[in-house]
């Protein structure tokens, strides 16, 4: 529970972290602390005592979700987040830290003890006043005095919120999703499409290279916010139309190229097309595989950011169906002298 020292003691200078550090941080910074002030470390060191409790107390209440929230609420009014003014006998240009403004809500006045504010019994509102004895108030029905209204406080979340929050701003708009189809050249290529969400069109450019289902983020695309507030983002989910020819390999393009058994055997220099629709020639040596693949750099995908990829082609040997009777005697003369190619397949497999 909250105290007045949360007014006073910086936790986050005390375990020597920033006030974005996250969870991890703050153990960290405290189990460092901890093993070199530990009183089995320094006995008799009433200094290092104190700084092990005072590190204990600023981890505990530092490493608790709901605690630091509230904690780091006051210390913003204590440095100013919101200011306070006692009015007492000294006038209203008299400032009162939080201690007195408390003090004149329960009855100390205007220049009366102090009280400190701590776990107590009774509610500060109860019947039989308040003395700052033994039924002192609890620190979140104090704060519960500004959040627990039915609104318009600028320290309360509304019904049922104790903390203190600042004065909400103008809201940014909210992401909103949506899904569009690209044909496969202007996946590669970047296009320009129009969407209607919400009932809104909007224009939105698909940069080059996205892949199937890529989610890509459309920044002010998405909803209104407040006046005066930015638009949210478009999470844009895109599919891409295969392609007749072409598939793509991260960013290589690849297509199947037929050649003939002659081309594979002897070699040649053949054609290959290209998504732009101006074909390249390619060099086949003599004696290509089925399978083999031939490479024309940078001609595949030029991302945005990233390596372009390459044009693949992928030999693919085509069998001739029909044979003049001048071929059949040709292929015949070769059978002839065909050697066994799977002889060796067997022999490993039996091995």
């Amino acid at each position: 529970m909250a105290s007045q020292d949360w007014f006073e003691k910086d936790f986050y200078a005390i375990l020597g972290v920033p006030q974005d550090a996250d969870a991890e941080a703050i153990k960290k910074a405290y189990r460092k602390l901890a093993r070199k002030y530990h009183p089995d470390k320094n006995p008799g060191d009433d200094a290092a005592e104190q700084k092990f409790k005072d590190i204990g107390e600023a981890h505990s209440v530092l490493s608790d979700p709901k605690q630091r929230e509230e904690y780091d609420a006051i210390r913003q009014m204590a440095r100013g987040g919101a200011r306070f003014t006692a009015g007492g006998p000294g006038g209203a240009g008299d400032a009162g830290g939080f201690e007195d403004v408390f003090s004149h809500m329960f009855g100390g006045g205007g220049g009366g003890t102090r009280v400190r504010y701590s776990t107590g019994g009774g509610s500060p509102f109860g019947g039989g006043g308040y003395s700052g004895g033994a039924d002192e108030p609890d620190i979140e029905d104090i704060l519960a005095m500004f959040g627990q209204g039915g609104g318009g406080s600028p320290f309360g979340g509304g019904r049922g919120g104790a903390g203190f929050r600042a004065p909400r701003g103008p809201q940014r708009g909210p992401d909103l999703t949506a899904s569009t189809t690209l044909p496969f050249r202007d996946a590669v290529e970047g296009s320009t499409v129009t969407l209607t969400v919400n009932g809104e069109q909007v224009h939105a450019r698909i940069p080059a290279g996205v892949k199937d289902g890529q989610k890509i983020k459309l920044r002010g695309k998405g909803g209104h916010g407040d006046p005066g507030a930015e638009r949210g983002d478009l999470i844009l989910k895109v599919s891409v139309e295969p392609h007749p020819v072409f598939t793509r390999d991260g960013n290589n393009l690849v297509v199947d190229l037929p050649i003939t058994f002659a081309e594979a055997t002897l070699g040649a220099t053949v054609q290959v097309p290209t998504l732009d629709g101006k074909p390249v020639r390619v060099k086949v040596a003599p004696g290509t595989p089925s399978g083999r693949s031939l490479r024309v750099r940078g001609r595949g995908v030029h991302p945005k950011s990233g390596t372009p990829g390459d044009l693949i082609a992928k030999v693919q040997i085509v069998v001739p169906t029909e044979l003049t009777d001048a071929e059949r005697e040709a292929v015949e003369a070769l059978r002839a002298d065909d050697t066994d190619p799977r002889a060796d397949l067997i022999a490993k497999a039996r091995a």
